[in-house]
């Protein structure tokens, strides 16, 4: 279906064309009916001799000049106030893309352009959080106290230092039979005592 609004808009601009070309012709006709001359007497205004149809014809013209002159200038006025418009949306649009982008940063975002890839390769390497060493009972509970509760606190705060013991020799079973498995002294080692 087509576009009523663009049909009336058409509509009236032809119409238009037709009454100004009626009032055209209508003018020359009134205008070469009516040849005589007049005087017109306005207070302190006097002109003697103007033909008959410059007394009907000139004010209709003066109107619609400065009807048109008016028109215009309210036009230009609007359009001046829509660009205006137009340049602070501008102004405001790229002012809030910047601070979407500047927080997008702040927060470590990934970037909101039209782009898929990213700008810059980045690496991530995996968060691969180690348990808290476990602490002596005595010494969680003064660090628990000093770190307001919280464990992985205490357990940054002070570290421990583990002692390693050597592991006593277990045995072994090989085809039936039990065996101890002590580790043999290397030659050097021999050699030094």
């Amino acid at each position: 279906m087509p576009d009523l609004n663009h049909l009336w808009q058409r509509f009236l601009l032809a119409s238009s064309l037709l009454v100004g070309l009626a009032i055209g012709a209508a003018v020359t006709i009134f205008g070469y009916s009516n040849l005589s001359t007049v005087d017109v007497r306005w207070s302190v205004f006097h002109v003697d001799g103007v033909p008959l149809w410059t007394v009907a014809v000139v004010p209709i013209v003066l109107v619609l000049v400065v009807g048109t002159v008016y028109h215009w200038t309210d036009n230009f006025h609007h359009f001046t106030e829509h660009m205006r418009h137009r340049r602070l949306v501008h102004e405001l649009e790229a002012e809030v893309a910047s601070l979407r982008a500047h927080l997008d940063h702040v927060l470590e975002m990934p970037d909101q352009s039209s782009s898929k890839l990213p700008r810059k390769p980045t690496t991530t390497e995996p968060d691969v959080e180690s348990p808290a060493p476990a602490l002596p009972a005595p010494e969680l509970d003064a660090a628990m106290s000093a770190t307001g509760g919280d464990v992985r606190k205490a357990s940054r705060s002070k570290r421990p230092t583990l002692a390693v013991e050597p592991a006593a020799p277990a045995a072994a079973t090989t085809n039936g039979g039990t065996e101890s498995t002590t580790p043999e002294p290397s030659p050097e080692a021999t050699t030094e005592a």
